[in-house]
């Protein structure tokens, strides 16, 4: 039902949307890269990202348990980074500033929702996973257990509790799982008590990393939209695998209470980015502006982080990790060049590297295919390491 409600409203009112934006001439500047049919995009109308929210916020408000606590930030999520790509396509477009919102502003922007997310990770007493214990057990939570059987084919019983933890899943290891109070360790003594520290600056770097890949991703029609909507799609997977006790136990991967509910959240968003794409393929109708590009970035980040799954993302959103570095690696290479021989040189022909492609001469319907076909394998091989240890 999320699904579908989210579909028919970003394609039945995703027109209209478009209407009034060419109604206000909310259009967008381009700037002219000397790329090929870049200057026909020149007043195509920006800010449909709102729709995107749209058909993400209502059907999760209908259809979703409200109390869940991951739900509630998902949606604050949607609303704060929906907020913060807003103000700066509104700055661009009526107060015709071409550079928008400032860059500092943007990442004390994702920093504090990272905060937001961080913390009440962290202290939520509803947020917790199952762990295997060991007698004695010193936790207060309740003890749960199942018989298990070992490698010499005997049945013994294993013991679980649901515990606070900053446990999360590390793909291609045998137990699949990492605790980021390990990266201390080396300090010995009390190091746990510097594990909220590692773990908020881990979430402040994926908040913003993928948030602004998924920003830098959005340069050609349907590119940021068709692979999000893939991620989303995987994530879904990864999310109801993760809630469902018994097939949690089948994969033998980490049981987290409640995240079950997340698949309705990433059913609404599959749908606003599959409606979206309607109009946002080649040559696009719209164009998403930071209002969307941002926010489903930050959804794909938070997502993955609240289902313990975030560094799988280097795999999922590999499209959005390798423009991202594209970008640093070509700003980086040309200053360093500049510096040492007085003339900045180039690895890229043009950053981020979809731009490459088309100064290579293809067009860009076939890069866009092609990102999503390499999407599909990221999300396969994602889905995959749950069971490749």
């Amino acid at each position: 039902m999320a699904v579908i409600t989210s579909l028919l409203i970003t394609t039945v009112y995703g027109r209209r949307l478009i209407d009034f934006l060419r109604a206000k001439q909310v259009g967008e500047t381009v700037r002219n890269l000397g790329l090929e049919g870049q200057m026909q995009k020149q007043g195509t109308p920006t800010m449909g990202g709102l729709i995107i929210i749209a058909g993400i916020l209502i059907p999760t408000l209908l259809f979703a348990r409200l109390t869940n606590v991951y739900i509630v930030l998902m949606l604050v999520t949607t609303i704060w980074l929906g907020a913060i790509g807003f103000l700066d396509d509104y700055i661009k477009v009526f107060k015709k500033n071409k550079e928008g919102l400032a860059g500092r502003f943007k990442i004390t922007g994702q920093v504090g929702l990272a905060l937001i997310i961080g913390f009440t990770m962290y202290n939520n007493p509803n947020i917790v996973a199952r762990q295997e214990v060991k007698l004695p057990i010193t936790y207060d939570a309740p003890v749960q257990f199942r018989m298990k059987r070992d490698n010499n084919g005997k049945d013994k019983p294993v013991y679980f509790q649901d515990v606070k933890s900053v446990k999360t899943t590390l793909p291609f290891i045998k137990n699949n799982e990492f605790d980021y109070g390990k990266v201390v360790e080396f300090l010995g003594g009390d190091y746990e008590r510097y594990t909220l520290l590692i773990f908020m600056l881990a979430v402040i770097f994926i908040i913003t990393f993928i948030s602004n890949g998924a920003n830098i991703t959005d340069g050609i029609d349907g590119l940021a939209t068709g692979t999000s909507a893939i991620m989303g799609f995987t994530l879904a997977i990864l999310a109801y695998v993760s809630g469902n006790v018994f097939i949690s136990d089948y994969l033998n991967i980490m049981y987290i209470p409640y995240t079950g509910e997340l698949v309705i959240f990433a059913g609404a968003f599959v749908g606003a980015c599959v409606g979206f794409l309607w109009y946002n393929t080649y040559p696009a109708q719209v164009f998403m502006g930071d209002t969307g590009s941002l926010t489903i970035g930050g959804i794909i980040a938070v997502f993955a982080i609240l289902i313990r799954k975030e560094l799988l993302l280097p795999i999922l959103a590999g499209i959005f990790l390798v423009e991202n570095a594209s970008v640093i690696i070509q700003v980086s290479w040309f200053k360093y060049t500049k510096r040492k021989f007085g003339e900045g040189r180039r690895i890229f022909l043009m950053s981020p590297l979809h731009h490459h492609y088309q100064k290579k001469g293809f067009h860009e319907s076939k890069i866009v295919t092609r990102f999503w076909i390499i999407g599909i394998m990221l999300a396969i091989i994602t889905v995959i390491t749950l069971k490749l240890r």
